[in-house]
This record gives C-alpha cells, sequence and structure tokens, in this order.
C-alpha cells in the first residue's frame, strides 16, 4: 500500500499541478489527465483524489475514499502502540557496607525487574570516608553481574559519578539463551 502518511497530503482541491497521472481505487492506471477531469472522475465515484508522488512528472494522484484511508491508518497506529513493549530503568541502592541479608533481598529484586523485562540500574552510593574506597562497591557490582549473569547482560560498565558507582543489567535476549543452549549440543 502507498505510504501517504509521511508527508501532508493534498487532496482535490488541494493538488495544484495542470495535469496528473491518475491510479483509480483498483490500482488501475486511466492515464495522464487534466486536474478538473481527474477531480470529475473521482467525484462521480464518490471518492477523493489524493496526491501520492508529487516529484514524479506529472505527479501521481490516487481515487480512494481519504476519510475512509485516515481513520484504517489511525486504527493500525493503535494497534501498533498497543502492543509494544515500554521497558523501564528500575534503580536499586546499595551501600559498600551492604549486610548479607539486605545483598540476597536486593539482588532478588533486581533479578524479579529483569524477568520482567526491565533493566536494572545497580547503584553503589558512598558517604564521607567510604569515597576513599571504591574498590568496595566495584567488587559488589562486579559480585551483582557474575550472580546474575545467566539471565542478564551488563549494558554499562561500573563507573564512578560523583559520590555513585552504578552499573545497568538488561535482560539476556531469548534468541541468546537458545543460541547457548544449541552450542552446548554441538
Amino acid at each position: 500500500m502507498i505510504d501517504i502518511a509521511r508527508d501532508h497530503n493534498f487532496v482535490n482541491e488541494d493538488i495544484r499541478a495542470n495535469e496528473v497521472r491518475v491510479i483509480d481505487s483498483t490500482g488501475e492506471q486511466l492515464g495522464i489527465m487534466n486536474i478538473k477531469d481527474a477531480l470529475e472522475v473521482a467525484g462521480s465515484r464518490g471518492m477523493d483524489l489524493v496526491l501520492v508522488a508529487k516529484e514524479s512528472i506529472p505527479p501521481v494522484c490516487r481515487i480512494m475514499d481519504y476519510g475512509k484511508f485516515k481513520y484504517s491508518q489511525s486504527k493500525k497506529q493503535q494497534v501498533s502502540k498497543k502492543h509494544q513493549k515500554i521497558i523501564k530503568v528500575k534503580e536499586i541502592k546499595m551501600r559498600p557496607k551492604i549486610e548479607e541479608h539486605d545483598y540476597r533481598f536486593k539482588t532478588a529484586h533486581i533479578t524479579r525487574f529483569l524477568n520482567e523485562g526491565n533493566k536494572a540500574k545497580v547503584t553503589i552510593m558512598f558517604r564521607g570516608r567510604e569515597m576513599i574506597h571504591p574498590h568496595l562497591g566495584k567488587g559488589i557490582l562486579d559480585r551483582v553481574a557474575s550472580q546474575l549473569e545467566d539471565i542478564s547482560e551488563v549494558e554499562q560498565r561500573p563507573k564512578m559519578e560523583g559520590r555513585r558507582m552504578s552499573m545497568v543489567l538488561t535482560p539476556k535476549k531469548i534468541s541468546d539463551s537458545q543460541s547457548g543452549g544449541n552450542d552446548a549440543e554441538d
């Protein structure tokens, strides 16, 4: 189908060419016509004359029910929006001196976020003298990444931003896990 929705559409009297190549609603070419004759043909069929290729010589117009076309295009856009998956970035904050129970609790949340198809940003927050030990934060982030490597990939390596060190994990794609299973069989 011709993609008319990408530009401003010239319909009926908005078309400023003297002669146009006319295609009817079934896709059959009616030939090159004077614009007045083309408008008469479209009007006699109860349809609109729509400019589809203004750069060609002569410009190409199609006879169609423009209102019905616009309606079907809007419905297609609504359906495509409905089926889109919006990926959110969920953030989990930790400290360099995190206790083991808190660590397990927060990694369970990260696992749930990744299984839902969202990304997870893991942030280590430093306060006061903890700033002189960034290796502790990096160790925690590396531990999280290695513990969750079967369900996630590291999208952004650990990086220091002021008093925070953060890393972004993204869920593994299904095709990656399937291809991993195929490699084991070979």
